[in-house]
């Protein structure tokens, strides 16, 4: 890298096949959720508010709590049975308690062209926002054919979750171009070093 480089500015992923999955995806390659502005790119980003919906109030105390549903997700997700179900039942309530809240509730607005936008009734808050999030873990964790379809990604050290919705279900990384490619080519200079040796 050049002196005086910036370190690259990790862009949010929405391709892990849920919203739910795109929020814990928000922890890697580092943490992406680290301001409150962040927070915001994401939620606009990943569809949780119509594009221009000004978010209002927005402080840090959206982020901790945006924080702590995606860790229950995390936890509901990758959780195995040999481990200690009552931390799977802790996050689980949470999430519930999360997905209790009113969501922001969408209208169709026409435009001036006479086309017609979605809106929300009323400015969205903290709460309902994460109840949209909680709900769709609710969505997948009870859907066993989503379950059934869930994979880790096959990368070195690449913790992101996605629905594996590829034909035959064989879909290995989270990404091709990323994990995929660097699987490929530690693959090809493994081969090389064979044979030279």
């Amino acid at each position: 890298m050049a002196l005086g480089t910036a370190t690259a500015s990790y862009e949010p992923r929405f391709d892990c096949g849920r919203l739910c999955l795109d929020l814990l995806a928000t922890t890697h390659p580092e943490e992406q959720l680290h301001s409150v502005e962040r927070l915001r790119a994401w939620i606009a980003g990943a569809g949780c508010v119509p594009p221009g919906t000004q978010l209002v109030g927005t402080d840090v105390s959206w982020l901790v709590d945006f924080r702590e549903l995606r860790d229950h997700i995390g936890q509901t997700v990758r959780w195995e049975p040999r481990l200690d179900p009552r931390f799977f039942e802790v996050a689980l309530a949470r999430i519930n308690a999360f997905a209790r809240a009113a969501t922001p509730a969408p209208r169709a607005v026409r435009t001036a062209d006479g086309t017609l936008v979605r809106s929300l009734d009323g400015v969205p808050g903290r709460a309902g926002l994460l109840a949209v999030v909680a709900r769709d873990a609710v969505e997948l964790l009870t859907d066993p054919v989503a379950c059934a379809s869930l994979r880790q990604c096959a990368g070195d050290n690449c913790p992101i979750v996605y629905v594996d919705t590829s034909r035959g279900r064989r879909r290995r990384w989270c990404s091709s171009e990323t994990c995929g490619n660097r699987e490929r080519v530690a693959r090809h200079r493994r081969r090389a070093a064979l044979a030279r040796a």
